[in-house]
């Protein structure tokens, strides 16, 4: 299946900058109920212009292309890592490869795709301004060998010239 063929089966206009932009504007809606119910979990009961500008000052998106792989025990799709963000939001197709580190951090746990779903990682940036209690999450992907597969996360962020540390509401006491 062609890339624009893809991205339209997962309700995704293929990549022109006006429909990228406003699938953007649209996911702020998710984006912002789920910064309310992270900070409600925190004790945070209000997410006033300050915070919501930290929280989600920057957003940018990648469309990821990952080739299939005729031998993809010799390679990295992409190695394991945590993201930055606050929060990265992912629409992925139905050909899988997305795994996270286990609880335990010896095992690789895949997340298998669903059709219409997003995956919602905790980032490095909510874990710091949590001070600890959201945990940042150690993702990779694995190539594959009979499939090309894509990706599309939101990456929402401090601005780049913010300073973070963890919420005032959560050092008080």
């Amino acid at each position: 299946m062609s890339l624009k063929r893809k991205l339209l089966h997962y309700g995704l206009p293929f990549a022109g900058k006006e429909q990228v932009l406003d699938y953007m504007r649209k996911s702020e809606v998710v984006i912002k109920q789920l910064l309310k119910v992270l900070m409600k979990g925190l004790n945070v009961n209000e997410i006033d212009e300050t915070k919501e500008s930290l929280l989600m000052g920057s957003m940018r998106t990648n469309l990821n292309y990952y080739p299939k792989c005729p031998n993809p025990e010799l390679t990295v799709g992409v190695g394991r890592h945590s993201d930055v963000s606050t929060l990265t939001i992912l629409l992925q197709d139905e050909i899988g490869g997305l795994f996270v580190r286990g609880n335990d951090g010896d095992n690789w746990i895949h997340v298998p795709p669903i059709k219409g779903s997003l995956v919602i990682n905790v980032g490095d940036a909510l874990q710091i301004m949590s001070n600890g209690k959201y945990k940042s999450v150690e993702h990779r992907v694995v190539a594959n060998g009979s499939n090309n597969r894509i990706s599309v996360p939101i990456f929402v962020n401090p601005r780049p010239s913010d300073m973070i540390g963890p919420l005032p509401e959560l050092i008080e006491n």
